[in-house]
């Protein structure tokens, strides 16, 4: 099923009448195409219903495909580091193709998953390189939100919690849920100077306690 969408993907009455034309054909389409040339702007809701989305597909057995993405769709995707999740494709044939493709996370699947969350988008892009060279898939979360939605669909091995999250005042909460959802997640919270030590050996330090965590 391929799906012109037009317009903004918000919070709202736009998220919902997205969700609605999806479930309108949920029991026969499992494969979706959404076409986002038209979309102009996306907020975190629009986005956190794509995530959703794409997790409710791929449990279902189908798949989600973007294509011809505006360039307001594909900076936010980059910025989130979802491209790696939802690549987007130049057309809808392309689209429609890459189903019979294997997907971003079939192809990395044999590498252990690790989501970090902290509220500085400079560590996590220095966790998300650091982690990527060194063998594992990495995804990131600025908020406990996003954090909760990116749990629920990647099923990581290990949760790396910075200092900009283990200090609000729902995180030990949150963090106590997401080690519950599963029995194999480890949680791993950075010292609070990791920021400001020096970067070769704290990451160093770093890669060495992910491997001895994700190795026992």
């Amino acid at each position: 099923m391929v799906i012109r969408c037009h317009g903004r993907i918000v919070a709202g009455a736009e998220v919902n009448a997205l969700q609605a034309e999806m479930d309108k054909h949920a029991e026969l389409r499992k494969k979706v195409v959404l076409n986002l040339a038209d979309v102009d702007y996306i907020d975190s809701s629009g986005l956190g219903a794509l995530v959703r989305a794409y997790g409710t597909l791929r449990s279902a057995g189908g798949s989600l495909q973007l294509c011809q993405v505006s360039r307001a769709v594909h900076q936010v995707l980059e910025v989130t580091h979802l491209l790696g999740v939802l690549p987007p494709h130049s057309s809808e044939r392309e689209a429609i193709e890459a189903f019979d493709q294997p997907s971003p996370d079939e192809v990395v699947g044999s590498r252990p998953g690790i989501l970090c969350i902290d509220s500085s988008k400079d560590l996590l892009a220095y966790l998300r390189a650091l982690l990527t060279n060194s063998g594992y898939e990495v995804h990131t979360a600025w908020n406990l939100a996003d954090a909760r939605q990116m749990v629920s669909f990647m099923k990581p091995k290990l949760l790396i919690c910075g200092a900009g999250i283990l200090e609000l005042p729902a995180a030990a909460a949150a963090i106590e849920r997401f080690r519950q959802s599963g029995p194999d997640i480890q949680v791993l919270n950075l010292p609070s100077d990791f920021s400001t030590a020096e970067a070769g050996q704290a990451g160093t330090d770093l890669v060495d306690s992910v491997r001895s965590l994700l190795t026992t």
